[in-house]
């Protein structure tokens, strides 16, 4: 339950609000809205200037309050990211959850977290530390299994990767039974990561090349059982979506 609201003006009135106890950020509420036994304390971010999406050099830089709908309209989202948006919530949650608020609360069937763990995503985090805020920059493999409580401030893609995204579901708009998501640099970089199952996506290649994607994404695979299908299943699956969207970078 929301026993108090605040809405600073500026970035240090936020972390100091948020070093408080039962304190928690509010970017789109879409988490908070939940009903909760505790009482809690809420930090309204929409003032902090954390709502841009904008290119810098090979780099799309984006703010945490930023909402899915908002990065799916813009014209700097790959179109493959854009299907994982699509996955990931309906449209009237696209318009409120933010970007960060879903990555803290995401599993492992979010199509965009996988999205960026494919991508290398890089996460900014602010601190107070001797009354100075600092800035801690972290890649997203680091992020997701700890879930860090330090609030984010911005989520960085490359712009310069080749980009797909597959996936398989019971229907078009449900979560995905298992999704690939596949990122390649001109210098040959590889990064593919898997999700559909457990707490967090999991990266099944960071290589030099392509070579062998299939068989990394069938052993990502071998511990993915659950309600929603088997290992099995999910080890063939993962072999044929890295396949189609290697395929992808081919077709002209």
């Amino acid at each position: 339950m929301i026993t108090a609201y605040h809405r600073p003006q500026t970035l240090d009135e936020a972390l100091t609000l948020l070093a408080q106890p039962n304190t928690l950020p509010l970017g789109g509420g879409t988490l908070l809205s939940a009903s909760k036994a505790d009482s809690v304390s809420v930090v309204d971010l929409q003032a902090l200037g954390l709502s841009t999406i904008a290119p810098k050099g090979n780099e799309l830089e984006i703010g945490a309050t930023v909402t899915l709908q908002q990065l799916f309209e813009s014209e700097h989202c790959p179109a493959a990211l854009k299907s994982a948006l699509k996955l990931e919530a309906p449209l009237n949650l696209r318009n409120s959850a933010t970007v960060a608020g879903t990555l803290v609360a995401c599993d492992g069937r979010s199509s965009f977290a996988a999205s960026l763990l494919a991508l290398d995503a890089k996460i900014e985090q602010a601190i107070f530390d001797h009354s100075n805020i600092e800035y801690r920059i972290s890649n997203i493999g680091e992020f997701l299994p700890l879930r860090s409580t330090r609030l984010i401030t911005k989520i960085t893609l490359p712009l310069n990767a080749a980009f797909a995204f597959e996936y398989v579901a019971r229907t078009p708009s449900d979560k995905p039974i298992l999704c690939a998501a596949l990122a390649q640099w001109t210098s040959g970089r590889t990064r593919l990561a898997v999700g559909g199952w457990g707490k967090s996506p999991s990266l099944a290649m960071d290589g030099t090349e392509s070579e062998g994607i299939e068989t990394a994404a069938r052993n990502a695979c071998h511990e993915a059982a659950d309600e929603y299908g088997s290992a099995e299943y999910r080890m063939e699956a993962a072999a044929t979506l890295a396949g189609r969207c290697l395929e992808n970078f081919r077709t002209p």
